[in-house]
């Protein structure tokens, strides 16, 4: 709420509360919060004031909440994705020195990357693991 609202509000309630000296409280808290004093702008460098501009009209109010108030990453759903049937290297992972997809034996390398989101999987031409009969996709 905004304060010239909140001096609204209080000033419309006059003469609702029949406490003895409600009346009075109300008038010296309209007091005090018409002599809070008001935001002034922040003096910034021509390159932030351009840079505001920019956000202002790319999505800059998600921005700006997010700047003040914090944020959470949304976590895409993972899939560990293994061939089914009795095979030693069924695991497919993605090998960050090698920078490829390969399958292995479970849990067995240092270096690589053993869940994958569906846009990874898809990006790399994976994505039709998610209808064969033949692979086993468990959510991580």
């Amino acid at each position: 709420m905004k304060l010239n609202e909140l001096i609204k509000k209080y000033k419309k309630l006059e003469g609702v509360w029949n406490a003895e000296g409600a009346e009075l409280v109300r008038q010296i808290f309209l007091q005090d919060l018409e002599q809070l004093d008001k935001p002034q702008p922040v003096k910034v460098p021509q390159c932030v004031a351009e840079y505001i501009e920019f956000k202002k009209k790319n999505n800059f109010h998600v921005y700006g909440l997010a700047w003040l108030n914090g944020y959470e990453v949304e976590k895409e759903k993972r899939y560990f994705v293994k061939i089914k049937g009795n095979i030693k290297e069924n695991m497919l992972v993605y090998g960050e020195l090698l920078k490829r997809y390969f399958f292995t034996k479970s849990f067995s390398l240092d270096d690589v990357i053993y869940s994958h989101t569906r846009k990874e999987l898809e990006a790399a031409n994976f994505g039709w693991v998610f209808d064969c009969p033949g692979i086993e996709i468990e959510e991580v």
